[in-house]
């Protein structure tokens, strides 16, 4: 039985999501890198209101889970699979040894310049939970809408224009679901932001991405990325793609991990993980006060797994 890591994307930004990594010394390097890119400390970063923006939100989160990484890192065996959500498919890269953490920071960055370049004014992105995929892609296609992230059979991220997004919330609500409203304010994964693909590809061959060294599985449709130019098409074809985040999951499981990290802040992918797979062991680095709580968890995980 092996360890998954995960990295989180959008939504779970928070001003207390480098406590445990702030005064590591593994960590300063990150810190660093993303406060220099930010132009103003990272710390302070996590706590402005502006966290939610995409300018600020992707270099976070790919700060975030690559500062726990760069802690933990000695302390755990070696991955069998990462594996990133959205934004977080990025940081797996970075962990996978794809990029390094600068290139990987300033990769994110470009990447949200672009969604916002590409996206329509006044547009977003909501959960809907209680209708299967077939019910939701019916409503989209009324709506002018588009599963963004798949993430269970009655669990979907649609992307749209806000307009297109509150019509279909009406209809939805009608037929019982529930509707959550996100902090993401561009219709990420959904053809609306097809512009933004050719360019984010330039950026990352530009970047010099390389073979991943631990197994990375593509979010659009959860197949190991093997080399340095799937890299590039799957983290570039995400942007206008729904993500399979269910057939990750999947793909997890089969592969053996029974035992899941999710680094950086919250705990929305170990908690949908530990939902669909109860026999596997889950938990967050959030969960632990320290560090090294988490690091002897996954060892007495693992070994319970046996």
């Amino acid at each position: 039985m092996s360890l998954a890591l995960l990295c989180p994307g959008q939504g779970a930004q928070h001003p207390a999501m480098f406590d445990r990594v702030r005064d590591a010394g593994a960590a300063q390097g990150v810190l660093d890198a993303a406060s220099q890119l930010l132009g103003r400390d990272v710390i302070a970063a996590a706590g402005a209101e502006d966290r939610f923006d995409n300018a600020q939100a992707q270099p976070l989160l790919c700060a975030a889970s690559l500062a726990h990484w760069e802690v933990l890192r000695t302390a755990l065996p070696t991955p069998a699979a990462v594996a990133g959500y959205s934004i977080g498919e990025l940081a797996a890269h970075a962990v996978a040894g794809s990029v390094d953490t600068t290139t990987c920071l300033a990769l994110s960055a470009q990447r949200a310049r672009l969604m916002d370049a590409a996206s329509p004014a006044d547009a977003g992105m909501q959960a809907v939970l209680g209708l299967d995929r077939a019910q939701v892609q019916a409503l989209c296609a009324a709506h002018g809408a588009y599963v963004a992230i798949a993430n269970g059979h009655d669990h979907v991220i649609l992307g749209g224009t806000l307009r297109s997004l509150h019509a279909l919330a009406n209809d939805a609500r009608a037929q019982r679901a529930e509707i959550r409203l996100l902090p993401v304010h561009v219709p990420a994964h959904t053809p609306l932001l097809q512009d933004a693909v050719a360019g984010f590809a330039s950026a990352l061959q530009s970047a010099g991405v390389q073979r991943p060294t631990l197994t990375v599985l593509a979010g659009i449709d959860a197949r190991p990325v093997r080399d340095a130019a799937g890299a590039v098409h799957t983290l570039s074809a995400q942007l206008a793609q729904t993500i399979e985040w269910q057939q990750v999951m999947r793909q997890l499981f089969e592969r053996g991990a029974r035992v899941f990290l999710q680094l950086g802040p919250g705990t929305a992918l170990a908690r949908m993980v530990g939902s669909a797979y109860p026999c596997c062991e889950v938990r967050a680095v959030e969960e632990f006060k320290h560090l090294e709580g988490a690091a002897a968890w996954v060892h007495s995980a693992l070994g319970r797994q046996q």
